[in-house]
């Protein structure tokens, strides 16, 4: 990926469970790439390349613009959740008009649900020990 001019570049993060994604967003050709890789190649599942690009397909944008990803933290599903909220966050900046179609779609919203604490006296955080009457 060439280095892209500093005025047309947005940047913009992402969180979603323990995964943080910082993004960076530039007029182009369709182009995403995350950690150094393509989206196929770092995101195996369909799935999950679908989620990627639900904002840009959302204000059809997916063959306008290109993306460069940096991921951390967490699994494949939390990843691509941090993205996509990032490349929603990086788009509003890019135009303001899209906040409307990325609120109406839910992309803007980041998701709150995190992995609940194992409590004390039991396996896991709602799993208990086997009961035993005798």
């Amino acid at each position: 990926m060439t280095l892209k001019a500093a005025k047309d570049k947005k940047m913009a993060t992402g969180r979603r469970k323990e995964a943080t994604a910082r993004v960076q967003l530039f007029k182009g050709t369709g182009i995403i790439e995350v950690n150094q890789k393509s989206l196929g190649d770092y995101f195996g599942r369909p799935t999950l390349q679908m989620v990627v690009k639900q904002p840009l397909e959302a204000v059809r944008l997916v063959d306008q613009v290109d993306v460069i990803a940096n991921v951390a933290g967490g699994g494949l599903a939390g990843q691509a959740g941090a993205v996509r909220h990032a490349i929603s966050r990086a788009l509003v900046d890019w135009d303001e008009t899209l906040k409307t179609l990325l609120r109406r779609g839910d992309y803007l919203t980041r998701d709150p649900r995190m992995k609940e604490r194992k409590k004390y006296g039991q396996r896991g955080a709602r799993r208990r020990f086997q009961f035993s009457k005798r």
